[in-house]
C-alpha cells in the first residue's frame, strides 16, 4: 500500500505539473449571496477543473483551495496598480501577504499572478497605461526577493483590442498603434521572466456589438464561410483571432512567448443571443476543439484556457450589457446550466455543487388584487430593479415572455431574495404580497435565494455590507413613501 500511495502520488503531481492542457475556469466573487468557497473547490474537484483564475487575492477562496493541486492564478485589481507601481515595498507586502503565506500555510498551488485585468481597454481612455508595467516589474522584483520567480510567473490578461489587423487577415496582426511600443516592453519582459501573454476572446462580445457579424462564425462547427489568408482557411473567429496575437508577436521577435486564453465563454441571458443553446453550442465546440492539442493554423499544439465563467454573479457591472451577469456553467447556486463534457471526467454532465442550503420556499409576488395602472408601479419596479437584478427580463431574454404582472412579480421577488426574504422588503404599498407557490414559468426561473455565507476574511466577506445597505435602502424607501 505504500508503494502504491507513493506511486498514486508522483502521477498525480505529474498530472499537475504538465496541466497546460486541461481546462480551467475563472471563480468570480462578485455575488450578494455566493457559494461557500468550499462548496466551490469541491465543485471543481470532481468536475475535474485543473485550473483556477481568481481576479483578486480573496483569502477565503485562497484558504479553501489549500491542498486541493488546482493550478491557481490569483489576480491584482486594476486600482491597486497606481499603489504597486509606485512602491517596491507596496508589492513586497502583497506577495508577502497573499502569495508567499498562502504557498507556505495553505500549501495553495499558485502558480501565476494576473497583474491588472484589461487594463489597455480603450473604455478606460488610457488611466492605467502608466502603471501597469510599472506595478509588473516591481511583482517581479518582489517574488524574485521572496524566492518564488522561478515557481510562480506574471502575466498580464489583456482584452483582445490590444492588437487588431488591417488587412482583415490574420498574418496582419499587430499591436495597437497608440500602445505599440508599451506593449512590445511588456512582452519582452513576460520572455525575459518566464511568462505568458494572457488574452482574453469573446466571440459572443463580436455578435453583440456588431449585428453583421456572422453568427455561425463564432461557433466551431464549421459552418462559417473560411477566411482564406494565404492558403490558410479560418473557420471561426477562435483561431483567426487568436492567430492575429501570434502574427504580432512574431513580427515583434517574440513568435515563440506562450500563449495562455485568460476568458472565452458565452453568456446565457441578457440578450437575445446569450442563451442556453447558443452557450453549449460554444462551450463544447470550444472543448471538442481544444481536446485534441490541434490547437490553430498558425501554433499548433495544447491551448491553455480557462472557461469564463464558472458561476454566475448577480452583482456585476452590467455597464457592458445585461448579459454580464450571466457568464456561468453553472448558476448562482452551483446548478449546471446545460450538459457539458469537459473532457476531464467520465461524464459528459456537470457536476452540482453539494450541500447548497437555501432560504425558505416563498416568493414576493403582485398581489392580485393590485391594478396594472397604479401610479406606484413605475417607481416601485425602478427601485427593486436597481437594488437587486432584473437582467433577465426584456427581449429575448429566458424571463422575455412574461406578462405585466410577471415583470412585476419577478423584479419584486428579486429585491425580496436579495434581502434574505426580509418581511420589510415586501412592503410595496399595495402592490406586493409573499407567496408560498412558485411562479416560475417556463425558462423563467424566480429564485429562492440560498442562505447567506459570511466567512472569514477578504473580498467575498463583502457581503454584510453588501446586505446592510439593501436593508438600508428597504428602509429608506419605506420611509420615501410612508
Amino acid at each position: 500500500m505504500g508503494w502504491f500511495s507513493l506511486i498514486f502520488g508522483l502521477v498525480s503531481l505529474l498530472s499537475v505539473v504538465h496541466s497546460v492542457g486541461g481546462i480551467g475556469a475563472n471563480w468570480g466573487t462578485q455575488s450578494t449571496h455566493p457559494l461557500p468557497p468550499e462548496t466551490v473547490v469541491r465543485m471543481l474537484v470532481e468536475n475535474g477543473i485543473q485550473k483556477v483564475k481568481l481576479f483578486d487575492a480573496n483569502y477565503d477562496a485562497l484558504r479553501a483551495l489549500g491542498k486541493s493541486r488546482i493550478e491557481v492564478m490569483v489576480g491584482i485589481p486594476n486600482d491597486m496598480l497606481a499603489t504597486l507601481a509606485s512602491s517596491v515595498k507596496a508589492a513586497e507586502k502583497w506577495v508577502a501577504k497573499n502569495i508567499s503565506t498562502h504557498l507556505s500555510t495553505d500549501n495553495v498551488n499558485i502558480r501565476y499572478v494576473a497583474v491588472g485585468n484589461e487594463p489597455f481597454l480603450t473604455t478606460y481612455n488610457g488611466t492605467f497605461l502608466g502603471v501597469t508595467f510599472p506595478a509588473l516589474q516591481n511583482i517581479q522584483s518582489a517574488l524574485i526577493k521572496a524566492g518564488l520567480s522561478n515557481q510562480v510567473k506574471v502575466t498580464v490578461p489583456q482584452n483582445a483590442d490590444v492588437y487588431g489587423t488591417e488587412s482583415s487577415l490574420p498574418s496582419g496582426g499587430d499591436f495597437r498603434t497608440d500602445i505599440h511600443d508599451l506593449m512590445v516592453a511588456i512582452v519582452k519582459f513576460l520572455s525575459d521572466n518566464g511568462g505568458s501573454f494572457t488574452v482574453n476572446i469573446y466571440p459572443f462580445i463580436s455578435l453583440y456589438t456588431d449585428p453583421s457579424f456572422p453568427v455561425d462564425y463564432g461557433f466551431f462547427d464549421g459552418n462559417a464561410s473560411p477566411l482564406n489568408d494565404g492558403g490558410t482557411n479560418y473557420y471561426n473567429m477562435f483561431d483567426a483571432n487568436h492567430d492575429t496575437l501570434v502574427y504580432a508577436l512574431e513580427k515583434n521577435g517574440y513568435g515563440n512567448l506562450p500563449i495562455i486564453i485568460g476568458e472565452i465563454g458565452w453568456p446565457t441571458d441578457g440578450d437575445q443571443n446569450a442563451n442556453l443553446q447558443y452557450a453549449r453550442r460554444f462551450s463544447q465546440g470550444f472543448m471538442n476543439h481544444i481536446s485534441g492539442g490541434k490547437g490553430t493554423p498558425k501554433r499548433p499544439g495544447p491551448i491553455d484556457a480557462y472557461l469564463f465563467s464558472l458561476i454566475d454573479e448577480d452583482a456585476k457591472s452590467i455597464d457592458p450589457g445585461n448579459f454580464e451577469r450571466h457568464w456561468g456553467i453553472f448558476t448562482y447556486d452551483g446548478i449546471p446550466k446545460y450538459p457539458l463534457n469537459l473532457g476531464t471526467t467520465n461524464s459528459s454532465s456537470l457536476v452540482p455543487a453539494k450541500s447548497v442550503h437555501y432560504l425558505d420556499r416563498k416568493w414576493c409576488v403582485m398581489r392580485p388584487s393590485a391594478r396594472l395602472d397604479d401610479p406606484g408601479i413605475a417607481n416601485s419596479m425602478s427601485y427593486a430593479c436597481a437594488l437587486a437584478d432584473c437582467t433577465s427580463l426584456g427581449y429575448g431574454t429566458s424571463c422575455g415572455n412574461l406578462d405585466a404582472r410577471g415583470n412585476i412579480s419577478y423584479a419584486f421577488n428579486s429585491y425580496f431574495q436579495k434581502n434574505n426574504q426580509l418581511d420589510t422588503a415586501c412592503k410595496f404599498p399595495n402592490l406586493s404580497m409573499i407567496a408560498k407557490s412558485d411562479p416560475s414559468v417556463g425558462s423563467c426561473r424566480f429564485e429562492v435565494m440560498m442562505e447567506p455565507y459570511y466567512g472569514g476574511a477578504g473580498p467575498v466577506n463583502c457581503l454584510p455590507h453588501k446586505m446592510l445597505s439593501l436593508i438600508t435602502g428597504v428602509v429608506i424607501f419605506l420611509v420615501t413613501i410612508a
